[in-house]
């Protein structure tokens, strides 16, 4: 008898536990294709944009799909093996995983529902196309990816790009603290913690 109940126990825990492990917290309900999810991530690379940038966040995407489907778009280095450094569509669960990202934060975009239309369609037509990170105004990396989008969608982010001398990445960049600055984000949550 305590066998069969002990076995019991461990079978709901197992499978209430494994719930929980696997589900990322849910967007709200104000979340829509085109906001921006920024992360921090765990990697050197982020840890050297957060240093640079002084700010919270090393990474951005663009949500799209609906809820319960949501996927992020964004331009990023290889986080996949054999993935090429590319404008990628990952699951949200894939984006958010703890290996990727300590922490998140979802911004909407104030935006009507055309000019919406409009960003997400243009960054979703930039899929496949390679990451470029060499301090120009016109790189495919992952803040200016959304700001293109947003701009080709008709709307101006009024951002500003940060004058860089490293050693090997000398140029303009936008980081996600002056993509962070645009009057147009308002954040849907607080800074929420993935560990």
């Amino acid at each position: 008898m305590l066998a069969r109940l002990a076995t019991a126990a461990v079978i709901a825990v197992s499978a209430c536990c494994a719930g929980l492990a696997f589900s990322m917290p849910p967007l709200p309900p104000q979340a829509a294709p085109g906001d921006l999810i920024f992360r921090q991530g765990t990697e050197n690379v982020s840890h050297l944009v957060q240093a640079v940038d002084h700010g919270d966040f090393s990474h951005v995407g663009m949500l799209v799909g609906r809820p319960g489907q949501w996927q992020v778009l964004h331009a990023t280095p290889s986080e996949r093996p054999g993935q090429a450094d590319a404008v990628v569509l990952d699951s949200l669960d894939f984006f958010l995983d703890a290996q990727r990202a300590r922490a998140y934060r979802l911004y909407q975009v104030a935006s009507d529902p055309g000019t919406r239309e409009r960003a997400v369609a243009w960054a979703m037509a930039q899929q496949g196309k390679p990451f470029q990170l060499q301090g120009d105004a016109q790189d495919l990396y992952c803040t200016t990816l959304v700001w293109q989008a947003w701009q080709q969608g008709g709307m101006d982010l009024g951002v500003v790009f940060t004058r860089l001398e490293l050693p090997i990445l000398g140029g303009r960049y936008l980081l996600p603290g002056q993509l962070l600055r645009s009057s147009r984000l308002r954040p849907l949550t607080p800074l929420l913690s993935l560990h």
